[in-house]
């Protein structure tokens, strides 16, 4: 059944171009609209962005200046600002978030540390569905993707948020939420190209099938070029992707249905760094191969009232990642998610709901990777609880709550939470919240055999031996749930109609964090000779985290915004493991992460046709991979000749030629250099 469904995901991916040709032959028939949302940042003022409604903090719509959680919403209009061609990259924009780019197709991404290219407490939804895989604990960035012209906004929540998102959603959510089908009628075509996005089209056409049922359709391709190694050649990371998809809308009364689906195929590669990984293990030290999926989603959704509603949202999802002999895996997952929301006593406003997730995974042997078993079936259920309680109308709130889930490696976690919030008046803000939140073991820690190094001594000792030394990462059926108690506080102040500020620090104190511990070589006396060094996952490491995240947003003139970002982070991590050195994302977390980060963004209207947006980020280094702080900046210049026409060049990287931000972990690749780059590129909308 898989194949045929695999097998159906190709015929319906083809290649974009495909797909853009019957989004042309049919424009004449579109409505001359742009899309509704897509009103300009300097239509607001900086108070009117302070109250955008969010929703994943609590799973209802909120303004953002009373939520009382650490919350920054990536707009659409930032998007379209900043010239960025990917999710990952859009990230950049919220503080306390670690972007670092592993190479043409692969990030490290984490909310207030532990970064890596497995980061593994972090939830991430795509319009409310999980992303997150529960095979590796983690996120697999390259297949996260739609049409960025699509996205009305992105919601990140830095801080626990297990209560309402439920087990791994530890040290913060992101949310990608896409724009609804009535927003985006009409057709749109992007085409574009340069040096390191070496050429892209992006088509889109949403109509009606009837006044209550809007719809569109998409596609994009894209090419992106290979990364420099340090000895100068390519990393074998060129990187051609096609995605289509559409989504439907119905209204009907009290009702709102949507169906919406995503296709795609990836053509990726890798280079092994073969100082790190070498003969007893694997000969080759490049390898392509693909990945190819896709998902369907069904929400239903009734409101009763202001403060009364259900939902109910199930979908489907299903991905086959293939590197030649390093990586051979199918996982498909099925989701069920409900919720009920209502007033008690007029001072409460409660939300509960339940959930049910089934995780399907084969995972064929290679040279690198091994599971056992081979397939496995997994479950993960539970139910939430919030009450909102007013204690004076309009000025404080206190909101508790908590979830209960199952999954199969655990058992059951509670996660309770409470939050305060305090608004003296209109202009000032003050919460603190203090939570529970876990992190459930991933199959792989439970079941795999990972040849992740090799050394010419027995690791944690100065000991020579004739014969190389094999590290093997053993999973072991006794690794236990992470744990996480945070404590939170946080202050928004409105300055005035034109400028505000936004501030959180936090406290975060782990336990049961993953630590190695190593056992007794073995000799393998098999061509050619080695010593196989058992290391197997245990929970022995503990750690504490602190820092604050400022956020300000001004607008100097009418025609003029800046917005600054600043992160600063601190960890301390406990562990007695001579091994701790292997483990950048836990043991060596601490040389892992940077300490600040700075951001800061100008978006200038020199008129209503030509704008000019430029972006600088400061990020200090990661000593665990030698990699030095960095400055860059982005720019993009647009300029609109005629209505419904933009055309665009976008500069990425400037202050240097290529720099390095990260490095794969637990699979040993060649390092990658970032290049500057350049491209330029036209919108039509009609």
């Amino acid at each position: 059944m898989k194949s045929s469904i695999l097998s159906l995901i190709n015929k319906l991916i083809a290649t974009p171009l495909v797909m853009t040709s019957i989004l042309i032959s049919i424009a004449s028939a579109a409505p001359d609209k742009t899309d509704s949302n897509n009103q300009s940042l300097m239509d607001l003022s900086i108070e009117e962005l302070m109250n955008i409604e969010v929703t994943t903090a609590s799973r209802q719509s909120q303004k953002l200046s009373q939520t009382p959680s650490a919350v920054f919403v990536i707009t659409q209009e930032d998007i379209k600002r900043s010239g960025v061609t990917s999710i990952p990259e859009a990230l950049r924009m919220a503080p306390g978030v670690e972007v670092s780019r592993i190479n043409t197709d692969k990030w490290s991404i984490s909310i207030r540390g532990f970064n890596g290219r497995f980061a593994n407490k972090l939830q991430v939804l795509m319009d409310g569905r999980s992303v997150y895989n529960p095979l590796f604990a983690g996120i697999l960035w390259d297949q996260q993707d739609t049409l960025m012209e699509d996205i009305e906004r992105i919601e990140v929540i830095r801080g626990p948020s297990a209560a309402m998102w439920g087990v791994n959603a530890v040290n913060g959510v992101i949310n990608i939420i896409t724009k609804k089908a009535a927003d985006t009628q009409g057709t749109l075509l992007t085409v574009g190209g340069g040096s390191f996005e070496q050429g892209f089209i992006n088509a889109r056409y949403g109509g009606k099938i009837n006044a209550d049922t809007p719809f569109r359709i998409y596609a994009k391709g894209f090419t992106r070029d290979h990364m420099r190694s340090p000895a100068g050649g390519n990393a074998n990371d060129q990187w051609h992707s096609a995605r289509s998809g559409f989504r439907v809308d119905h209204s009907r009364g009290m009702d709102n249905f949507t169906l919406q689906g995503d296709f795609f195929y990836n053509a990726q590669g890798d280079r092994l760094d073969k100082s790190s990984l070498f003969s007893p293990i694997i000969q080759a030290n490049t390898a392509r191969g693909d990945s190819k999926g896709g998902n369907l989603r069904f929400r239903w959704d009734r409101t009763f009232s202001e403060k009364s509603s259900i939902m109910f949202q199930t979908y489907y999802d299903i991905s086959d990642y293939r590197i030649m002999t390093w990586a051979n895996v199918v996982h498909e997952s099925f989701d069920v998610d409900f919720q009920h929301r209502f007033s008690l006593f007029e001072r409460h406003d409660i939300t509960w709901g339940a959930n049910y997730r089934l995780y399907h995974n084969r995972v064929n042997d290679t040279e690198l990777i091994t599971l056992n078993p081979r397939n496995q079936i997994n479950h993960l259920g539970g139910v939430y609880v919030r009450d909102e309680i007013t204690l004076i109308p309009n000025q404080l709130q206190l909101t508790i709550g908590s979830r209960f889930d199952h999954n199969d490696f655990s058992g059951w976690e509670i996660q309770p939470n409470a939050r305060l919030m305090w608004m003296p008046d209109t202009r000032n803000s003050i919460w603190a919240s203090i939570s529970r939140a876990v992190r459930t073991p991933a199959r792989a820690e439970h079941d795999i055999r990972l040849n992740a190094l090799t050394l010419n001594t027995i690791p944690g000792t100065t000991t020579q031996v004739p014969f190389p030394v094999l590290a093997q990462i053993l999973g072991t059926s006794s690794y236990n749930a992470e744990k996480l108690l945070a404590y939170e506080l946080g202050f928004r102040h409105q300055f005035t109609h034109q400028a505000s500020i936004d501030i959180a620090a936090f406290f975060n104190d782990y336990s049961k964090l993953r630590d190695l511990s190593g056992s007794i070589p073995t000799f393998q006396s098999s061509f050619p000779q080695h010593l196989v060094f058992p290391v197997a996952l245990t929970n022995n490491a503990s750690g504490y985290t602190y820092g604050v995240e400022i956020s300000a947003d001004s607008r100097p003139l009418e025609n003029w915004r800046l917005q600054l970002s600043y992160s600063y982070l601190n960890m301390h991590i406990r562990s007695d493991s001579p091994l701790k050195q292997l483990d950048p994302t836990t043991g060596s977390a601490a040389k892992a992460n940077p300490q600040h980060q700075i951001s800061l963004r100008s978006h200038h209207d020199f008129s209503d046709r030509l704008q000019l947006n430029l972006w600088l980020r400061y990020v200090s280094s990661v000593d665990f991979y030698n990699i030095p702080g960095y400055i860059t900046m982005d720019s993009k210049l647009s300029f609109k000749p005629v209505k419904n026409v933009e055309l665009f060049l976008v500069g990425q990287n400037l202050f240097q030629q290529n720099h390095r931000e990260s490095v794969s972990d637990f699979i040993p690749l060649v390092p990658a250099y970032v290049p500057r780059g350049i491209y330029a590129g036209a919108t039509w909308r009609f």
